[in-house]
C-alpha cells in the first residue's frame, strides 16, 4: 500500500476487532471482525478486515491474538479542579447522604489554586485516563463560578481537547447565595462573554438545590445565542424538568438520567440528545442505578462516561463504568462497549471518532484479552496494553 499523506502501520493478527460498523464483520452493532488486521495511514484507518488480506505498509504490529477496540470516548468529565473530597467520600460511605452542596468544598481548593497547579492535575489525569484506553474527553468548568476563575478553567481546558463545556452553572456560587437571580444573570452574561470564546458547549446542573428549569433554560438559551450547544445535567438526583428541557433545546446529551418519567423516556427517543449514563455516581454514592435497559429498549442512545469528578466519581476508568454498567444497569458487554466508545461520540455530535472504519480518526485500544467481553468478564484488570491516539502509539 502506498501512502502519500503518511506512514502506514497495519496491526494484524488481532482475534476480535470492534469496527461499530453494523455493515462490517458479523452485521452486529460492534461490527465484530474475526482474525482481523486494522490500517493507519497518518492519523486516520485507512482499511480495515481479514489479518490475510491486509496490504502492505511501511510499519507491522502483531496483535498476538489480542482485541482492539475504538477508544474510549469519555463525553462527561470534571477535570479541571484542586484538591480532593476525601473526608467527605469516607463520611458519605459511613452513611451520609451526598448532595449538591459537596462541590463547594472543591470551589474553595480550585480558587486557591495556581493554573500551573490546576493544569497539572488536569494533565495528571488524562495521562491516568490514557492508560485505560480513553483517546477523547470532554470536559467542563464549574469548580470557579467567578468570571475569572471559569473563564481560566476553560482556558487550560481548550489546551487539551477541543471538546470544553462552559459550566457557570454548577452550582449557585456561594458568593450570590443570597440572591440566585443575580447569579444566573452573571451566567448568562458577563461570565458567559468571557467563557464563550474557549468552550464548544453549555451545560448546567438542573437539580433540586442547584437550578431550576426556569433557570437553566435561561443559562441555556444564552449559551446557545453565544454559539455554544447544550448538555444538561439531567434527572440525577430526583425527577425533575431536566430531561425534557435537554431534547426541547436538543441538547446533545442529557447526563445521569435516573430518575425518569415514561414522558422522559419517550421524549429521548423521539429526539437526538442523547442518555449518557455515569455509573460511576451511582457507584460513589449508594445511589439508585441508572435503568439503561428501559432506555435501550425504547430506543434510546446511551452513551457511558466516567464523570471523573472529586466529589460524586472519582474515577477516570471507562472500564470500570463498562463493569458496572453490565453488572448493574441492565446492558449486555456489547452494548456497554458500544455506548462507551460510538455512544460517547454520539454524544460529542462527532462521527470522526468512536469507530473504527475508513476515514475516521485512528483512536484504538489494544487489550490484554481475545475479546472485548473480557471488559466487563474481568472487572477491575488493566487489560488496556496499548493506546494510539491519532495515528500515534502513545502507550
Amino acid at each position: 500500500m502506498s501512502s502519500t499523506t503518511g506512514t502506514t502501520t497495519v496491526i494484524t493478527n488481532i482475534a476480535t476487532l470492534v469496527t461499530n460498523d453494523p455493515s462490517l464483520g458479523d452485521g452486529s452493532p460492534l461490527g465484530l471482525i474475526q482474525d482481523a488486521a486494522v490500517v493507519i495511514e497518518g492519523d486516520r484507518v485507512a482499511w480495515t478486515g481479514d489479518s490475510r488480506k491486509a496490504p502492505a505498509t511501511d510499519n507491522r504490529v502483531d496483535a498476538g491474538g489480542r482485541a482492539v477496540i475504538p477508544g474510549f470516548v469519555d463525553s462527561h468529565s470534571h477535570l479541571v479542579f484542586a484538591g480532593d473530597r476525601t473526608q467527605e467520600f469516607n463520611a458519605r460511605m459511613s452513611g451520609r447522604s451526598y448532595t449538591a452542596g459537596g462541590i463547594r468544598t472543591t470551589v474553595a481548593a480550585t480558587r486557591a489554586a495556581s493554573d500551573e497547579d490546576l493544569e497539572a492535575n488536569l494533565t495528571h489525569y488524562l495521562h491516568e485516563a490514557l492508560r485505560q484506553g480513553t483517546t477523547t474527553f470532554e470536559t467542563k468548568s464549574g469548580y470557579g463560578l467567578t468570571v475569572e476563575d471559569e473563564a481560566r478553567a476553560l482556558r487550560i481546558a481548550a489546551a487539551h481537547t477541543d471538546e470544553v463545556t462552559y459550566l457557570g452553572a454548577h452550582i449557585v456560587s456561594p458568593d450570590y447565595a443570597d440572591d440566585p437571580a443575580a447569579y444566573v444573570a452573571l451566567v448568562t452574561g458577563e461570565m458567559l462573554d468571557a467563557c464563550a470564546p474557549y468552550a464548544r458547549w453549555v451545560d448546567v446542573f438542573c437539580e433540586k438545590g442547584a437550578f431550576d428549569g426556569d433557570q437553566a433554560r435561561a443559562i441555556l438559551t444564552a449559551g446557545k445565542a453565544k454559539g455554544l450547544h447544550p448538555r444538561v445535567h439531567a434527572n440525577q438526583l430526583s425527577y425533575g424538568p431536566g430531561v425534557q428541557l435537554a431534547v426541547e433545546l436538543d441538547a446533545a446529551s442529557a447526563d445521569h438520567c435516573t430518575h425518569l418519567t415514561d414522558a422522559d423516556v419517550e421524549a429521548l427517543a423521539n429526539g437526538r440528545t442523547v442518555a449518557t449514563l455515569l455509573p460511576g455516581a451511582e457507584f460513589s454514592t449508594r445511589a439508585e442505578w441508572p435503568d439503561a435497559r428501559r432506555l435501550l429498549d425504547a430506543g434510546v442512545t446511551v452513551a457511558l462516561s466516567t464523570d471523573c469528578n472529586p466529589g460524586s466519581s472519582f474515577t477516570s476508568s471507562v472500564p470500570f463504568c463498562i463493569a458496572l454498567a453490565v453488572r448493574d444497569m441492565g446492558m449486555t458487554p456489547d452494548e456497554a462497549v458500544w455506548s462507551a466508545t460510538a455512544g460517547g461520540a454520539a454524544a460529542l455530535r462527532r462521527t470522526d471518532i468512536g469507530r473504527l472504519t475508513v476515514g475516521a480518526r485512528a483512536d484504538l485500544a489494544l487489550l490484554d484479552a481475545p475479546s472485548h467481553v473480557h471488559l466487563a468478564y474481568r472487572p477491575g484488570v488493566p487489560l488496556v496494553t496499548g493506546v494510539w491516539r491519532r495515528g500515534v502509539r502513545e502507550l
